[in-house]
């Protein structure tokens, strides 16, 4: 197909705006959220060398307890699996059982493509070593966990072309371990994954230096791919592409998606500085995936031993949480999962450009999607820019568009509208696994 541009048939958005359904968003319980941070500061320590058989205190009682609640709001609309290894590491000393508590909301029509919400459950003191003291984790992660498990709430009674997982992990504070071993057990399952959504502290607005954003949520990506071999690296420095990863473009995505009240403030590093989260295994195993995180972090509240000491109170307690905060972040989950399960995947997209005064664009054509749609934007641009044309082809031909100038990119649209996040079309920008 041809195509050739003016300016009066660009559609300009400043990023893709797919259908975003809000009625399960507005389901979202804030009193919910309480209540279950609060049940899981009750555990007294989740650290995962903590006791896995006291029925009221440690890591395996607030699995056990994450696995009812599951059970209890989805019944028979999951499938919830444990998928468990023994570990043993630097903070590991000794061979430990460790678990994730998974539910799994099958996909109508394109069961094996997968989008997944997880938070971790277990927490640390000072000491992270330390697995018998007091680890309430309410920010740090029980935050994440009560988002992921009100999700699934919200959602899993609805039905969607692909396949939603709501997981909960453990080990994340001894090294990222239980996210390794959902990575590990997505590749077992031959799934093919859209998107990882990693929430891990996301309920305070107040940070240690009393500064206070309850009004923007960080989501951080990778930019060049963690998985990235030396022909990728040698062809993104000849085409680009070292900021156009799966990660970054879905994090763009989700920028498209906040609305007023809670606006996403994209970071462009795979995570803090010197720090990491569960995305991070998904990222090394070539998995689209984020962190998101608060915008201003409380370092009073995170691994620390609850005390008062030189009249500053430290502890990751329940009061110290804007639990209407949280309530919004999970409401971004809640959209994002929305669209991202009923979306085709983003098609793999190549371009032909060079040494010509015009682009081809083509793409192999996904399962679900009714049409496609080509986007553009400066070689300097943060954003997506222009939609520069919707097609039910699986390829184009823009005149007068040198290639040199511009980035390009494809996204799917289903029957029902909703469109997929955007592939570059650039050396690694495509999301399959």
């Amino acid at each position: 197909m041809r195509y050739t541009l003016f300016a009066a048939v660009l559609l300009a958005t400043p990023a893709l705006a797919p259908m975003a359904l809000a009625a399960p968003a507005d389901d979202v319980s804030e009193a919910r959220l309480k209540a279950r941070v609060e049940r899981l500061a009750a555990f007294g320590t989740r650290h995962t060398l903590s006791s896995q058989t006291d029925p009221r205190r440690g890591i395996g009682a607030a699995r056990a307890w994450a696995e009812a609640e599951f059970r209890a709001a989805c019944g028979n609309a999951v499938e919830v699996v444990k998928p468990e290894t023994m570990v043993t590491g630097r903070r590991v000393p000794q061979s430990t059982r460790l678990i994730d508590v998974v539910a799994i909301q099958r996909g109508t029509e394109r069961p094996d493509e997968v989008v997944i919400v997880q938070g971790h459950i277990d927490s640390m003191r000072s000491d992270v070593m330390d697995p018998v003291g007091d680890a309430p984790g309410a920010n740090d992660d029980a935050s994440g966990t009560a988002l992921v498990l009100e999700s699934a709430r919200v959602l899993c009674h609805s039905h969607f072309p692909g396949t939603i997982v709501y997981a909960v992990l453990s080990g994340e504070e001894q090294g990222l371990l239980g996210g390794k071993l959902l990575a590990d057990y997505a590749r077992a399952q031959h799934w093919t994954v859209k998107a990882v959504l990693n929430n891990d502290i996301v309920g305070n607005s107040r940070g240690s230096d009393g500064s206070v954003d309850d009004s923007h949520v960080r989501v951080f990506s990778e930019g060049p791919r963690a998985n990235a071999d030396a022909a990728l690296n040698h062809a993104q420095r000849l085409y680009g592409g070292e900021n156009d990863s799966p990660s970054r473009n879905l994090s763009r995505f989700l920028a498209g998606l906040a609305e007023p009240g809670l606006a996403v403030r994209q970071i462009w590093r795979a995570d803090r500085m010197g720090r990491g989260g569960d995305h991070l295994p998904f990222e090394e195993g070539g998995y689209p995936a984020v962190r998101l995180t608060v915008a201003v972090e409380n370092y009073e509240a995170q691994h620390q031993d609850p005390r008062v000491e030189g009249g500053h109170t430290y502890g990751d307690t329940p009061d110290r949480m804007d639990f209407a905060y949280l309530a919004r972040v999970t409401r971004l989950n809640v959209r994002a999962l929305t669209v991202l399960a009923a979306a085709p995947m983003p098609p793999a997209a190549d371009i032909n450009g060079a040494v010509k005064t015009f682009t081809t664009i083509g793409w192999k054509p996904v399962p679900g999607a009714v049409s496609y749609a080509i986007w553009k934007r400066r070689t300097d641009a943060p954003a997506w820019e222009d939609k520069v044309v919707t097609t039910t082809a699986s390829s184009a031909l823009l005149d007068g568009v040198r290639a040199d100038d511009w980035f390009f990119g494809v996204s799917a649209i289903g029957a029902d509208g909703s469109a997929s996040p955007i592939a570059s079309a650039l050396p690694g920008g495509g999301f399959g696994n």
